[in-house]
């Protein structure tokens, strides 16, 4: 199976301190995305388990380039609500620069996993209900493929963020239309 990306912006609640530290949710649960797909509470418990037996994180990457790592994730957990993470941007990269600065500012509000679907299953509404997933990174990204998780940093003004959430809208529709021809 091949590497999939599933886009979200960051749940409420994220912050960005003075130190980099960024959290926030990464997926939500039953929220139908731009792929029709929806993503199962449980989904990510087997992985994030085996990450842990075997000593290793989740990777923080910037745009899902395996060659720009821009922080790390201390803490990636499943609650009600979806997959929680918790990490520091490494300022000392120039990319984790970058990422604080665009975060502070309101101009970068999403994350997007990169997986493997171990179990899906169609429902009747024809949506994908991920029900198993091996989570391998959560990427900082420009555009997220869920709209309705929302990313709140200090000092956001709500105005401008229902902005930069319709110009996000008008690039994945775009983009769908042009995979489509």
């Amino acid at each position: 199976m091949d590497l999939e990306h599933k886009f979200a912006r960051f749940g409420d609640g994220l912050s960005v301190s003075d130190d980099a530290v960024i959290e926030g949710y990464a997926s939500l649960f039953g929220q139908v995305d731009q792929g029709s797909d929806v993503v199962q509470k449980g989904a990510y418990r087997t992985s994030l388990e085996g990450l842990v037996k075997a000593g290793q994180r989740v990777k923080m990457l910037w745009q899902h380039d395996p060659a720009q790592p821009i922080g790390v994730w201390d803490e990636v957990r499943e609650d009600d609500m979806g997959l929680w993470v918790k990490g520091r941007l490494l300022e000392s990269t120039q990319k984790g620069r970058e990422a604080a600065e665009l975060i502070r500012a309101g101009a970068m509000d999403g994350l997007s996993i990169g997986y493997r679907t171990k179990r899906a299953v169609k429902n009747d509404k024809g949506q994908r209900v991920l029900t198993e997933l091996e989570l391998w990174e959560v990427s900082l990204v420009t555009f997220p493929m869920l709209p309705s998780a929302r990313v709140a940093a200090k000092g956001t003004d709500p105005d401008a963020e229902n902005t930069w959430r319709s110009i996000a809208e008008v690039f994945n529709d775009a983009r769908q239309e042009l995979a489509r021809t």
